[in-house]
């Protein structure tokens, strides 16, 4: 029995600055995957993790923006990653792609070279939907992209702190109403929050938080002025359709 032929789209971001194949169905990233990377901080020679990579997005968009970083895109889903693989390959950017469960345990993360406190900064997009209070999709891949369990964002961060050197950095997207469950997450071992609401306009709420923690970390928590996406008018704020194609970056980058 052969496996089936995967559709594809090809899709530019940053402005072109990346070329990446994604499936035509099912999940496809867009503005959170490219607001993450733009929140991320990184510097040349560090080790960069992302979580939950899918086909290389956010990973790859923190490369482009960071030369000579040490990137390792971890992802569950195989044809996922080969796709992640085939990305970074097609933009010549070097990155380590590992087949990996975010949630499993200590030995299976050395095994695939992540091994405790060996990491600088970690991205994740973990799944935030509470399939409670949201329809399940009936795409498989799309419903494990969005779909949360009760400990899905607890045992993702945990994950984080035991692979990020002291005062390393993670960088996560999350769903705004859900920011006690991201304080709670981060209570065990981490500190110096930043959290940046994003609002879809100016005259509503937020609808997803950027948070930047670090490993260890003593700092006051600090809660940065909205990012709107569009304003009153529904005009696409320039500032962030300048980020979205590659130029310039989100305050979390440089804290």
């Amino acid at each position: 029995m052969t496996d089936p032929v995967l559709e594809l789209t090809e899709d530019a971001f940053l402005g072109g600055q990346l070329r990446l194949k994604q499936l035509k169905s099912g999940h496809r990233a867009g503005h959170d995957a490219v607001l993450l990377a733009a929140a991320t901080s990184a510097r040349s020679g560090e080790r960069v993790a992302d979580f939950g990579a899918g086909v290389g997005v956010a990973g790859l968009a923190v490369a482009r923006r960071v030369a000579g970083i040490d990137l390792v895109l971890v992802e569950i889903d195989a044809a996922l990653a080969g796709l992640a693989r085939a990305n970074a390959a097609a933009n010549a950017i070097a990155a380590d792609v590992i087949v990996l469960d975010v949630e499993a345990d200590a030995t299976a993360f050395a095994a695939a070279g992540l091994a405790p406190d060996s990491v600088d900064a970690v991205l994740m997009n973990p799944p935030f939907n509470d399939p409670a209070r949201h329809r399940v999709s009936p795409d498989t891949a799309r419903g494990i992209a969005h779909m949360a369990t009760a400990t899905t964002l607890g045992k993702w961060v945990h994950a984080a702190r035991r692979i990020l050197k002291s005062r390393g950095a993670l960088t996560l997207i999350w769903r705004a109403d859900g920011i006690a469950e991201v304080l709670s997450a981060l209570d065990h071992g981490f500190g110096s929050l930043q959290i940046l609401p994003v609002h879809g306009h100016a005259q509503g709420p937020a609808n997803r938080i950027l948070v930047r923690a670090a490993k260890g970390g003593r700092a006051p928590t600090q809660i940065l002025p909205g990012l709107m996406l569009n304003d009153e008018q529904g005009v696409p704020n320039k500032r962030v359709q300048e980020i979205l194609v590659g130029r310039g970056s989100l305050p979390l980058a440089n804290p």
